[in-house]
């Protein structure tokens, strides 16, 4: 995995250059999802895969498979990919991109997860206080994970909060069996 990430951070690295130049992040973000999504669907791995396919078969099948979603210079960059023989770091190049987008606009991406759903009112009152602790606009996904018993579990990159149930047990359980 960290092999395929340090092939992917140029093109991402391109890519997100080339988006912040032209003021369209979000058009690339949602652009790069769309190909990273095609990329690893099941057919698609094998046609990207596949050697007896040039470049510009497996990067026209590509094209073809995400439809009207591509804008003509992301098609150019679908293109490269291909010569270069990098369709397969896509999603990874999908990931980094986002990366690089939230660490420009300031923000953060927030992996909610509890064991009851939240109301909107305590999710919004979660979300000011990370903004706050974090110093960065925080955009909230939730899920609910009834194993948790209770509490809530949240992630924001490298940070993981475990305020669960679960959580608590689990380090109850390794105090008393030490």
């Amino acid at each position: 995995m960290a092999e395929l990430t340090t092939l992917a951070r140029p093109y991402a690295k391109a890519a997100f250059q080339y988006a912040l130049d032209a003021q369209d992040l979000s058009g690339w973000a949602r652009q790069l999802a769309t190909l990273a999504g095609a990329s690893q669907y099941g057919a698609m791995v094998e046609v990207i895969a596949s050697p007896s396919r040039s470049a510009d078969q497996q990067a026209k099948a590509l094209i073809d498979a995400c439809g009207d979603e591509l804008s003509e210079p992301v098609r150019n960059y679908v293109q490269l990919l291909a010569q270069n023989k990098r369709l397969i770091l896509l999603p990874e190049i999908h990931e980094l991109f986002e990366a690089l987008k939230h660490l420009q606009e300031q923000s953060v991406e927030v992996e909610l997860t509890t064991a009851f759903e939240l109301a909107d009112a305590d999710q919004e009152n979660l979300a000011k206080a990370l903004e706050e602790k974090l110093k960065r606009k925080v955009s909230v996904r939730a899920e609910v994970d009834q194993e948790l018993l209770a509490g809530v579990i949240v992630k924001a990159g490298d940070l993981v909060i475990d305020g669960s149930m679960r959580g608590r047990l689990e380090k109850l359980a390794k105090a008393i069996n030490s």
